[in-house]
């Protein structure tokens, strides 16, 4: 008798040991296959995430307002630069007249020549701080037109996002930001042609008239 049940507890205990067994394997299996669909899903080269990234190098070069805004300051340089060319100009004609009248005594007196030789120096110092006023005038000029240009980008990329879902865009300069990118998150383009579709055509460029030798010979 005792051993007869000691026969049906054993057999018991093998049951319970396959039937574990079963149920260990089963589970192995599942997780095992569940992991190689994550896997799969993640090498999907079908499936889009919802980020993209923009080319800043090109976007500036290809958008319209970003052209305007660069016209605009390059001819705000050029004006400066021929303002102190100009100062330049006549600074060195009097420094060159002053030095050419000592040499022949061409003062009536002492004093004259000194009268002359301050009104130069006056003109050097005026050259000198027009031409750091005018960098100063540049420099914040320069910084008001980029916070315009970035204002506006980021308003019209949240227009042009509201169509299509991206949880995040990313700007790339020279590939500085982004190694490496599959080519279908890559939206510049797509961008730069909304972009110009909401600003319009680009200004004309106006080229700057500069005087020839021969007209400032004939002013002279």
């Amino acid at each position: 008798m005792k051993n007869t049940y000691s026969y049906a507890i054993n057999g018991v205990l093998a049951v319970a040991v396959i039937v574990l067994f079963i149920l260990f394997f089963t589970w192995k299996n599942g997780q095992s296959s569940g992991l190689g669909k994550d896997l799969k899903f993640a090498n999907d080269s079908s499936i889009t995430l919802p980020v993209a990234y923009v080319n800043v190098d090109s976007l500036l070069l290809n958008y319209n307002f970003a052209k305007d805004l660069n016209e605009s300051l390059m001819r705000k340089e050029e004006n400066s630069r021929a303002a102190l060319n100009q100062k330049e100009r006549e600074f060195n004609v009097a420094a060159q007249e002053f030095q050419r009248k000592v040499q022949n005594n061409a003062f009536l007196s002492e004093e004259r020549a000194r009268q002359e030789q301050q009104r130069i120096l006056k003109m050097q110092e005026d050259y000198q701080t027009t031409a750091q006023r005018l960098s100063q005038e540049f420099a914040l000029e320069q910084q008001k037109l980029n916070l315009q240009l970035n204002d506006t980008i980021k308003t019209q990329l949240a227009i042009f996002n509201s169509t299509k879902g991206y949880q995040i865009i990313y700007s790339n300069t020279s590939s500085d930001n982004i190694l490496y990118a599959k080519e279908k998150y890559d939206i510049t383009d797509e961008v730069i042609k909304f972009l110009n579709r909401k600003y319009g055509p680009a200004a004309p460029v106006t080229p700057v008239a500069t005087p020839s030798t021969s007209d400032t010979a004939t002013k002279k």
